[in-house]
């Protein structure tokens, strides 16, 4: 099928029904449907699409924390989830082993197949990172090959919900997709997906969101061999639930936040060399119980309290798995606002001890707390990510979505509020 019979698919209706389980909901498919016919639009018109060229469509979400706040980069466990916003990718394949790839609000790029190697000058841009996705492929014996693609992402960046995870992870579906019948398991894309992220764009970033994007749903990962994680995929419709998940853009500036970052996996793995270990998931939590004193002295009190967090969220990681596998939805949102209370109290990475007279996320959640009361249903609401500036989120009763977000926008601004839904498909090929 080429691109302009792919639209007249569209058009028609064809995808209608895969585009429902993907989207789940009506509104979502029409909004997904006009999104692809201009997509496909825009394909056509940038690439002078040849007729005879088969055209296919990728997607590939964004992800959310749900729970397990700075437990990874310690070897923990966290629960994390695929999101209704995603990237589409139009796609067809070349023969002459290249890549031309152009993304909504950016300039065409090119790239030779074969010339995989590192180029130190492309750190930090999409180019580093569709060369190391195609490199890493190859190496692990998979089929690579050229192809023309347009990409258009509605994945907020810079909101904590991994636009760049999910950029990943479709470039490694169209690769599986067009040279590999789709056979590349997800976990392997995730696994490749850092691997570009970590080695090529420069950024040390542990398997989350990738592994979130890319296996899709709710997805329960343990990072206890962080070689080979364990992951374990929930499936489950918050939509059913009658709930929608809402994630705030606060709107507060990351600009020198990074000590603040660093230093919470620093006093981590402060604590975990006293007690032996490298990192604290390989440590005896009774063991804290028997040192407090030279703990609190060779590393301080926020240290200890942000390994007792630790500990604590990685078993809150667990309630909230077994809550959803059990249909107790009422004690998943107990536990998530459990975890909220822990970040802000112990983990402490709400906001920047550096400015204490900005405070966004503290006041978005200290807002959230009181509207959610007036609905006088159950909800949760917690820090979103790495925390200290940033988003936050809230799972929230589907009637009451419209008054909590107008009550976010607000306090932050027209737009800031995002209504999502728990997508349950990572990356895929939709035609």
């Amino acid at each position: 099928m080429n691109a302009k019979q792919l639209l007249h698919e569209v058009k028609q209706g064809a995808l209608h029904d895969k585009m429902m389980e993907i989207y789940q909901t009506e509104a979502h498919t029409q909004i997904q449907t006009a999104r692809y016919e201009k997509a496909i639009k825009e394909f056509t018109h940038i690439f002078n699409h040849d007729t005879s060229d088969e055209a296919h469509i990728f997607s590939a979400p964004g992800r959310t924390e749900v729970c397990g706040n700075h437990t990874d980069h310690q070897h923990g466990e966290v629960l994390a989830a695929s999101i209704s916003d995603d990237a589409i990718a139009v796609v067809t394949p070349r023969d002459d082993m290249a890549v031309q790839l152009l993304s909504e609000g950016y300039d065409m790029m090119t790239i030779k197949l074969d010339s995989l190697e590192k180029n130190p000058d492309e750190e930090g841009t999409t180019k580093a990172l569709i060369r190391g996705v195609l490199s890493c492929m190859k190496n692990r014996g998979y089929n690579i090959g050229g192809f023309n693609a347009y990409i258009t992402s509605d994945v907020l960046s810079g909101s904590g919900l991994s636009s760049s995870a999910a950029f990943e992870t479709i470039i490694g579906n169209i690769v599986s997709g067009l040279y590999n019948d789709m056979k590349v398991d997800p976990v392997e894309i995730a696994i490749i997906g850092q691997y570009a992220e970590n080695e090529y764009f420069g950024k040390p970033c542990g398997l989350m969101d990738q592994m979130a994007c890319s296996v899709g749903a709710l997805c329960h990962i343990d990072f206890e061999d962080p070689d080979v994680p364990k992951v374990e995929r929930i499936d489950f419709n918050l939509n059913s639930v009658g709930y929608s998940l809402c994630i705030t853009d606060t709107k507060g500036s990351h600009a020198d936040l990074t000590p603040d970052y660093a230093a919470v996996p620093d006093e981590m793995r402060q604590v975990a060399k006293i007690l032996g270990s490298d990192y604290l998931r390989h440590t005896d939590r009774n063991d804290i119980r028997k040192n407090l004193s030279l703990i609190r002295e060779k590393a301080g009190d926020r240290a200890l309290m942000r390994a007792l967090h630790f500990y604590q969220e990685n078993e809150r990681v667990r309630e909230a798995v077994t809550a959803l596998k059990e249909n107790r939805f009422e004690d998943f949102l107990y536990t998530i606002n459990e975890s909220g209370n822990s970040s802000f109290k112990y983990l402490q990475n709400v906001y920047s001890p550096q400015d204490l007279k900005h405070q966004n996320t503290s006041l978005g959640l200290m807002i959230s707390d009181v509207v959610l009361k007036r609905s006088g249903e159950k909800s949760a609401h917690r820090i979103h990510g790495g925390g200290f500036a940033g988003t936050i989120q809230a799972f929230v009763k589907n009637d009451f979505v419209e008054y909590y977000r107008k009550s976010m926008d607000e306090l932050f601004g027209e737009g800031s509020c995002h209504v999502l839904l728990i997508r349950p498909y990572g990356g895929v090929m939709v035609i």
